[in-house]
């Protein structure tokens, strides 16, 4: 459930009109051969995406990421390199070749090297480039995959984590095939470890491993576990966040130490019944800045800055920022000054750039309407950030921007050199659901769209439930291919229901127990809405979603035979047998107050399975082989319950899998089928 794409989530009154208008033209782009383009699921999948973007310490140089589709023969993978230019996007070159991802880039404190992360020599490794020329070189192997890094500020080691890799005697069981296993036994955890620089650009021998013991460094869902650890600018410590196993539900165990490099020796910092995360010390050495969960801590994610001296005591709670710092909230790092600290988080439909005064409200660096921003970095010498930005009408770019003044520049040049047609227009619309509770979401018009007419209308539900759409590039490829459906005469709906991120803690946490309930009145506030503006045509509407959104779908179809066909992508349909089986077993114990056990009535109640009979609406079911998020056998319970009363049904399950799609031909596979199946139930017909 929380491995979702933070772009995608959710009968009223009218109320609010369009408070925000994002225009493009709605005419084809003529292509550079002279034949005209439209978004096709196969054009999508071209789109590159920016990655990290870091500037230099001296902020003259940037070094960033591009991800790209790889489908040639038998390959079909996404591949990274990396990308330098200057500060101004001039002198651009690719750094990295090869048929391995290179990602992660980390200037050197002193701009000499960049060091990023590559399987290239089997297992994820860390490798060192030059920044003008050369080849790059392996620098730190470990016996399992490094999972983050992070350079000394005096350049001269490196800190990393990896797992704990299989034991002799487990490979030799593995290979004689006596390796049956128990559960929650032989965990492997995840370490801390110092690895020396050299001159001579030798590979690093035998690491020295920091976190002996029960400590497991955290591992946050999608996030490198470098943001878990930070190294003091005097190079003599390192503190971390650790919990008791990398399993994904004992992130709220985390607790933060430090670690002592003269003798490795470790003492507490932050040991509460709340989760403690993302450390940072200040540029003087004497404080840390980290996040702090309420208590206990819960999946919706309401979190404080907290700032303690290095030496211990008692933290010091900054003021709330306006989202509660939720889970998809970044500390981004100090100033200069030591006087602010930076952090991102989701404003309504877009990312902000913020600053917390130590003394005090949050301010806003970015104010770019319509902007999303993302993954933010700060340069060694705190001069410079970095960030991949994009707008619903503009693909993924890499941009910096001095501190001193927030004035960024875009540097990498992916529009220019895709050339992807004109998106249609979208518009950030608000409404109230049945009970008066605001609700905001994004309706994108059809490429050919004309005012006076009705046109057929898609309802894409976001994943969770704490995710959000927020305004990035609707031609980007997803299981929803937003831009395709746009020019084949949709209108799409994507509403951000009572659960989101980006409009305060109790908004996100008006769906605990409740799923189904009001989330769902949103959603056809939201559908109501959008027929009011006499643009729809209520004859001819779909409803889609994955994860969380799969739920919805599933609820949906159970509870209405409005739309004339569904898609449920991963989708939870039995909260009792998800319980059983998620890789997550405390996720809905946290929404709904108890275990399944105490609440089976809770549980039953808001289980679209128990609610399917009649159910006649034709629907689409996609899902991972492995996915240990949410099973498949919640996706083969909808399926066979619907088989069993005649509905039309079609089920594809992606091998190799997991909560995600990840590879390119499998993704084409489906959009496609998604793209079809509208196709066939709902503008056809």
């Amino acid at each position: 459930m929380m491995k979702c794409d933070v772009r995608r989530l959710w009968p009223g009154v009218l109320v609010f009109a369009l408070i925000t208008n994002v225009r493009a033209s709605a005419e084809e782009t003529p292509a550079k051969n002279g034949q005209a383009k439209v978004w096709t699921p196969e054009f999508m999948l071209q789109v590159p995406r920016v990655g990290s973007v870091q500037p230099s310490p001296d902020g003259k140089s940037v070094v960033y990421t591009l991800r790209r589709a790889v489908l040639d023969g038998d390959k079909s993978e996404y591949r990274t390199h990396l990308f330098r230019c200057d500060s101004q996007g001039e002198g651009t070159r690719q750094l990295t070749q090869g048929d391995h991802s290179c990602d992660d880039p980390q200037w050197s404190p002193d701009g000499r090297w960049i060091a990023f992360l590559s399987s290239r020599g089997g297992k994820r490794a860390i490798w060192l480039i030059a920044p003008d020329a050369g080849e790059a070189m392996p620098w730190v192997e470990m016996p399992s995959d490094i999972t983050g890094f992070k350079w000394a500020p005096d350049a001269k080691s490196v800190a990393f984590t990896a797992t704990d890799p299989p034991t002799k005697e487990e490979e030799a069981r593995k290979r004689q095939k006596d390796d049956a296993q128990i559960l929650d036994r032989d965990i492997k955890l995840s370490r801390l470890y110092l690895a020396p620089f050299s001159e001579k650009l030798q590979l690093a021998r035998e690491p020295r491993l920091l976190t002996p013991g029960i400590l497991s460094v955290l591992v946050e869902s999608g996030r490198s576990s470098r943001f878990a650890f930070d190294w003091s600018p005097d190079h003599a410590s390192i503190v971390f966040a650790h919990s008791r196993s990398p399993n994904p539900d004992d992130w709220g165990t985390a607790d933060l130490s430090i670690v002592r490099l003269s003798d490795g020796q470790i003492q507490q910092l932050a040991a509460t019944s709340a989760a403690e995360s993302m450390p940072l010390y200040s540029p003087d050495g004497k404080s840390i800045v980290y996040a702090v969960s309420d208590i206990p801590a819960s999946w919706a994610g309401a979190r404080r800055l907290a700032v303690i001296a290095a030496t211990g005591g008692e933290p010091r709670l900054l003021p709330p920022t306006k989202d509660e710092f939720g889970r998809y909230s970044e500390i981004v790092g100090w100033s200069a000054s030591g006087k602010h600290i930076y952090y991102s988080e989701i404003d309504g439909t877009v990312f902000r750039l913020m600053a917390m005064p130590l003394l005090g409200d949050p301010i806003a660096l970015s104010h770019d309407q319509g902007m999303s921003l993302t993954g933010v970095s700060l340069n060694a010498t705190r001069t410079h950030f970095g960030y991949a930005w994009e707008q619903l009408n503009h693909p993924s770019e890499a941009r910096i921007s001095p501190v001193a003044s927030f004035s960024p520049v875009t540097v990498s040049h992916v529009e220019r050199d895709l050339d992807p047609p004109l998106t249609g227009k979208t518009d950030v619309i608000r409404w109230k659901s049945s009970d008066g509770l605001e609700i905001e979401g994004l309706l994108t018009h059809p490429l050919d769209f004309e005012q006076g007419k009705r046109y057929p209308l898609l309802v894409v539900i976001h994943g969770g439930p704490m995710g959000a759409f927020t305004q990035t590039y609707n031609g980007t490829a997803s299981t929803y291919p937003i831009a395709t459906f746009a020019s084949q005469g949709y209108l799409i709906l994507r509403a951000n229901v009572r659960g989101s991120s980006g409009y305060g803690r109790k908004f996100r946490y008006a769906n605990y127990g409740d799923w189904g309930g009001g989330d769902f009145q949103d959603l056809m506030s939201g559908v109501d809405h959008v027929i009011g503006l006499g643009i729809v045509d209520s004859e001819r509407m779909g409803v889609m979603g994955w994860s969380y959104g799969g739920f919805m779908t599933a609820w949906t179809i159970t509870q209405t035979d409005r739309f004339r066909a569904a898609s449920v992508g991963a989708g939870v349909t039995n909260l009792v047998s998800f319980t059983g089986t998620a890789d997550i077993p405390g996720f809905l114990p946290d929404y709904f107050g108890g275990e399944f056990w105490g609440h089976l009535e809770t549980y039953v109640h808001h289980s679209p399975i128990a609610h399917v009979a009649g159910v006649k609406t034709p629907t689409l079911i996609q899902h991972g082989e492995r996915d240990e998020r949410v099973p498949l056998s919640q996706g083969l319970e909808l399926y066979n319950a619907l088989k069993r009363q005649k509905c039309s049904t079609q089920m594809v399950i992606y091998p190799r899998m997991p909560h995600s799609i990840d590879e390119p031909r499998l993704l084409l596979d489906c959009m496609r089928g998604n793209v079809e199946w509208f196709e066939k139930h709902v503008r056809r017909n």
